[in-house]
């Protein structure tokens, strides 16, 4: 892929000038985009979870708008990043899987708006491999990073720490935001690990919901009958997939003494308890569900407590006013829906992610919409908050209108997604597709299947009538769509045998570990 040239978006940005000392001008706000790993719509509140509360992230719903259609482009931890930074789809930003770095010479976000004068700072999950690039501070986990004790390289060096990942994001955030250039606005990236898999809940929660049952999917126990074989072909079932290290029947090995201690006096009579059980069966399936879902709902109360941290510093500043927050995950996830877990798929628990937005003064408190919107219109959007014109280069559109209770009568009815990653982690063949309001198209094109649903009479999506002729001309309508989407965003040609590097996202390689520290340097 060429290298995107900033210069030219750099002139654009000068020439419109800055509203910095400039009196006629309203102050440009501050802008902290809060990003989780794989926190699914259906466990905030906000979005009517039935497992668990969010008060804190409900309060940015209840004080701003809530998105219900907000879907991602490519379900996969970094292409989803280097959408959000660059506002493009992941073959022309070049990160179309997780391994390869990140190429940081593009126009990105962080960069035009420190050209235009905002303070840029990014905290917490990164991984992207490169350098950040386009920020004044930078404190980064490296690659996934652990749920406890990370070491962390800022600005450059390396420094270890003791503690709760989570907690520890958010002292940094807080740590930047109190030293700030208080005559300049800020923008942060504040970004979590949790909820990402293996779900090590903090010490404040790992006694949270044991006395709990959660609802059940409809779907826990789904046969996939109904649809082709993609689904048949994963490895990511609660079923037979989890590791006893996924189901807290091992503990994890970088805990300090307190710590473990801790640790095991909450899942050591849980486990004695499941071995004397001997589960079988359904049963069994029943019980790793239970486990794996009360583990990931502690990390997302954590999480939320945080979150609420943040929120306090900015009232107890006076920040709360003019800082506009952001909240949003990397993509959705399942939560036992199809007896899976993970994410890559264009089904609707991980195509969907949440989006709250509080804008004081101009989003109305408590709205919602339901306009298509996508990841890719991070960028733009931001930028447009700013008070800055998003280059042309980037395909996604600004969400301010939106924003602004005025919805423009030409926004757009359809959106197109891509997964790649195969071979890699899971197994999920390779697809594109589209998505509208109603319908939606999936081709599965290196194994030679369509799957056509329709999201009103099956919103589970578990019946494929793709060769249904009471949908052929749906069908017609939707391939039609989808060879136009290929068209306006610029894919190029199908094909079987791209080379393109494959790296399952846990994979820890030498060569990109020593280039993000080369490049820290």
């Amino acid at each position: 892929m060429p290298i995107i040239e900033l210069t030219a978006s750099l002139m654009m940005i000068l020439s419109q000038g800055s509203s910095i000392g400039d009196d006629s001008q309203p102050p440009r706000p501050n802008i902290i985009f809060i990003f989780t790993d794989d926190h699914c719509t259906q466990a905030l509140g906000a979005y009517g979870s039935r497992m668990n509360t969010t008060p804190n992230l409900d309060r940015i719903a209840t004080e701003g708008m809530r998105f219900d259609n907000c879907f991602v482009t490519n379900g996969i931890c970094a292409p989803s990043r280097a959408v959000v930074l660059t506002g493009l789809h992941s073959h022309l930003n070049g990160q179309r899987v997780n391994g390869p770095a990140f190429d940081g010479a593009q126009v990105t976000l962080p960069k035009l708006l420190r050209e235009s004068g905002y303070q840029t700072a990014i905290v917490g999950k990164w991984h992207l491999r490169s350098a950040p690039t386009g920020f004044d501070h930078h404190d980064v986990l490296i690659g996934q990073g652990p749920y406890y004790n990370p070491t962390m390289i800022r600005n450059g060096t390396r420094h270890a720490h003791v503690g709760y990942t989570t907690d520890i994001i958010t002292d940094k955030a807080i740590k930047f935001m109190s030293r700030r250039d208080t005559d300049r606005p800020f923008m942060l990236m504040y970004q979590h690990k949790a909820p990402h898999r293996n779900w090590q809940p903090g010490p404040d929660h790992l006694d949270m919901y044991a006395d709990e049952t959660m609802p059940e999917p409809d779907t826990l126990l789904d046969d996939y009958s109904g649809r082709g074989s993609a689904s048949t072909r994963q490895t990511m079932t609660i079923a037979r997939d989890l590791s006893r290290h996924d189901l807290k029947l091992d503990p994890p090995r970088n805990l300090t003494e307190e710590q473990l201690e801790r640790w095991n006096a909450a899942y050591g009579p849980r486990n004695e308890l499941f071995e004397q059980r001997q589960l079988e069966g359904e049963d069994l399936v029943r019980w790793k569900y239970q486990r794996y879902v009360k583990d990931y709902l502690r990390c997302v109360a954590s999480v939320d407590d945080n979150i609420g941290r943040i929120l306090d510093y900015l009232d107890q500043e006076g920040l709360s006013g003019n800082t506009v927050v952001i909240y949003s995950s990397d993509q959705g996830w399942y939560l036992g829906e199809h007896g899976w877990y993970d994410k890559r798929w264009m089904y609707e628990e991980s195509l969907r992610t949440p989006l709250l937005v509080r804008w004081p003064g101009v989003v109305d408190p408590g709205s919602s919409s339901d306009d298509l919107c996508q990841n890719l219109d991070f960028a733009p959007t931001i930028l447009d908050m700013a008070g800055l014109e998003p280059p042309a280069s980037m395909q996604g559109e600004s969400l301010v209108p939106i924003l602004e209770g005025d919805s423009p009568d030409d926004w757009r009815d359809s959106i197109y997604y891509h997964y790649y990653e195969n071979p890699g982690a899971h197994t999920v063949p390779r697809h594109e597709g589209v998505r509208n309001s109603r319908y939606k198209l999936i081709h599965f094109y290196r194994i030679g299947e369509w799957e056509l649903y329709d999201l009103d009479r099956d919103p589970d999506e578990m019946r494929n009538v793709h060769g249904d002729p009471a949908y052929s001309d749906v069908l017609v309508e939707m391939k039609l769509e989808l060879q136009r989407l290929r068209q306006f965003y610029r894919l190029p040609p199908l094909a079987d045998d791209d080379p393109f590097p494959q790296l399952d996202e846990e994979a820890k390689s030498p060569r990109s570990r020593q280039t993000l520290e080369q490049d820290q340097r």
